[in-house]
């Protein structure tokens, strides 16, 4: 990897890529890499790229891609949100407000309003620009 790339790397997969080298310190050539940093890597990889963080960690592009794939696809099997359907605000504190319409021809009107819903305002005011 170029040096430029090593600088240049984010916190977070620069921080992982020192946990694996940790790891490639304690323990022997050609062990297989521990369940944790092949998820954590999964995890960068969606965010930096399979190819850049391959890089970065010194791991196989196709194992890292494999390993991407199956926590997409585990992800992807979890339930998501249902919708949720709020009850309509009450109507008990109902405002009160006086809205002025003037048009092009200087027609006006004058509504004082006390208890209102906001959609029956959108339909008075429809109804006096018609």
């Amino acid at each position: 990897m170029h040096n430029r790339e090593i600088r240049d790397l984010p916190a977070d997969l620069e921080r992982l890529q020192r946990r694996f080298e940790r790891w490639r310190r304690t323990h022997r050539a050609r062990s297989r890499i521990s369940d944790s940093l092949w998820a954590a890597a999964a995890r960068l990889a969606g965010s930096y790229g399979i190819c850049r963080t391959a890089k970065a960690l010194r791991v196989d592009y196709y194992s890292l891609k494999a390993r991407f794939e199956q926590e997409s696809a585990g992800a992807a099997e979890l339930p998501r949100e249902k919708f949720l359907e709020l009850p309509p605000p009450s109507t008990t504190s109902l405002g009160e407000c006086t809205v002025e319409w003037e048009d092009a021809a200087g027609s006006k009107m004058r509504v004082h309003l006390k208890g209102f819903h906001a959609p029956d305002l959108a339909a008075l005011g429809r109804s006096f620009w018609n």
